[in-house]
């Protein structure tokens, strides 16, 4: 079984001085992390590739072009295959937009995990199952920090939702 942990929008220090420690603690006991994009800075992209065990990212709208990070990004674990994605644009056409990137990267079945709008989302749009995690820092106009851990083994994956404060 591997122990996924999955963040996005963490805006620091644009909008959030920092990343909760209980993110951080969460994220270091997983096996994989995975960040959907506007970490913010260089400084906490490093952070969370410091606290991280191993790490997937992708960039999102608000992160510079220094970070070099990919638009779209594909892992495997424990049989699923994860396409990443910030999912940036317009609200209207989000879900499609996402659905769109994951069926245009994978061969096959897969689950889309995006950010952007702030919102946790476990839903499946035209049977891609996405899932965001929110903001990890409870960025605005998240109203509390979130994120998302999975438990994945022989293709199976199991989210739980975590809430926390800041």
């Amino acid at each position: 079984m591997v122990r996924l942990a999955i963040i996005s929008d963490t805006h620091v220090p644009s909008r959030e001085p920092r990343i909760p420690d209980w993110v951080r603690e969460t994220c270091a006991d997983a096996d994989h992390v995975v960040h959907a994009g506007d970490f913010d800075s260089p400084e906490t992209y490093e952070a969370v590739r410091e606290f991280s065990p191993e790490l997937t990212a992708v960039t999102g709208n608000v992160d510079p072009p220094s970070l070099d990070l990919p638009e779209v990004a594909t892992v495997e674990l424990g049989g699923v295959t994860f396409v990443v994605t910030h999912g940036t644009g317009p609200l209207d056409g989000y879900r499609n937009r996402v659905v769109g990137a994951v069926e245009r990267t994978a061969d096959g079945e897969a689950v889309g995990i995006c950010g952007h709008t702030h919102e946790v989302m476990d839903e499946t749009v035209r049977g891609v199952r996405l899932l965001n995690p929110g903001s990890a820092t409870g960025a605005a106009p998240a109203i509390e920090p979130t994120m998302y851990v999975a438990a994945v083994a022989d293709g199976e994956v199991s989210v739980e939702l975590r809430e926390g404060s800041r």
